[in-house]
């Protein structure tokens, strides 16, 4: 997809002013097909099966899914099990609970076709102030790709998993700040971790970076820290699903991994999320409840057959385990780029009263 171009944004609504369209990103890279969404229980499903996936397009498609419940009966009633029905898609971004509970106090005022529309202009202003944020990631992070140019030389970014814009509505978090340095031409070169279980680095960031042409490599999982060693990564650039109020990360699983070996190899290792991501209701990860998902997403693979067909293959008949995520401690990280800026601490960003600039205004 080409970041910015409102056309091929992760999701949007239809013509018709109510439905909304989504990215299949199961499909991707071998098949560009857009789902139209019609119901809660729809967009619930997109987001349980990962027909969408990264925090804040969750967070978004999880917002539309509680304007189309409301489009179809807008009482309370609905509105309250129609946000449980959401909620319980995915327990650990917490855009997911961020975006309704934020729809939930736009909405609760009104009555009827009113309480409908103002559900409506809220999930577009979820959307809007997410692909802000996406720019001010990239124009901030910006500044820590340029701190390490050297005259005549490429800057290599290890990056893992997907936070592009197939996990944002547009742009992304982690790659932003490596699309706005191609635009600017820093010769920019990303070693893309193939992300097992689901492979999001190698069939999602790789095709999103082969759209805007900038120079990439699909590695192993486990080859990141053979290359620090080598000298051969300049930074890491992450996302995030959550952040706790003591600066603990919670990313896709082997995040965890990469930043010990970056702080092995002194290697800075800088974590990109918008201010919907920061959790201050949890003191640290330990906190953070972990998705276990489906053992068979790691028993088989998907892929494209040579006659073009996609296919599953069984890789093993023993029984696995599969956690989708891990927490990275907050002293492993260099610096977190957010929306707001470049931080180094996240308590710097805690009132006396408690409360922290990142969080979302009511």
């Amino acid at each position: 997809m080409n970041p910015c171009d409102p056309i091929e944004r992760s999701i949007a609504v239809t013509r018709n002013g109510w439905s909304v369209s989504v990215l299949d990103q199961r499909k991707l890279p071998w098949r560009i097909e857009r789902v139209e969404l019609t119901s809660a229980a729809m967009a619930a499903q997109a987001i349980r099966e990962m027909w969408v996936r990264g925090a804040p397009l969750i967070g978004a498609t999880a917002a539309y899914g509680l304007c189309l419940a409301l489009r179809e009966d807008p009482s309370d009633a609905s509105l309250e099990r129609n946000l449980a029905l959401l909620l319980a898609a995915r327990p650990t971004a917490v855009n997911l609970r961020y975006a309704l509970e934020r729809l939930r106090a736009s909405a609760r005022p009104y009555a009827g076709a009113a309480r409908v529309a103002a559900a409506y202009r809220c999930a577009a202003a979820i959307c809007d102030e997410d692909m802000g944020s996406s720019r001010a990631i990239g124009e901030h992070g910006l500044d820590l790709i340029r701190r390490v140019v050297k005259p005549g030389s490429t800057v290599n970014v290890l990056t893992h998993c997907n936070a592009g814009a197939l996990a944002t509505v547009d742009l992304g978090t982690a790659l932003a700040p490596i699309y706005r340095a191609h635009e600017l031409g820093i010769p920019v070169h990303v070693w893309v971790d193939e992300t097992r279980p689901r492979n999001q680095g190698a069939l999602l960031t790789a095709y999103e970076l082969s759209r805007a042409g900038i120079a990439h490599t699909v590695i192993t999982d486990n080859a990141g820290g053979h290359l620090m060693q080598r000298g051969e990564v300049d930074l890491c650039l992450v996302g995030a699903d959550r952040v706790t109020r003591n600066g603990d990360v919670c990313n896709k699983i082997g995040t965890y991994l990469k930043a010990l070996a970056a702080r092995d190899n002194d290697v800075p290792f800088y974590v990109a999320f918008p201010f919907s991501t920061f959790d201050g209701t949890l003191a640290s990860g330990r906190e953070i409840t972990i998705e276990e998902r489906d053992p068979e997403e790691v028993t088989s693979i998907s892929g494209q057959m040579p006659t073009g067909e996609l296919a599953t293959v069984t890789l093993t008949r023993s029984g696995a385990a599969n956690p989708a995520f891990d927490i990275t401690p907050a002293r492993l990280v260099s610096a977190y780029v957010t929306d707001r800026g470049v931080i180094r601490e996240i308590a710097d960003l805690v009132e006396p009263e408690g409360r922290t600039q990142l969080q979302p205004p009511p």
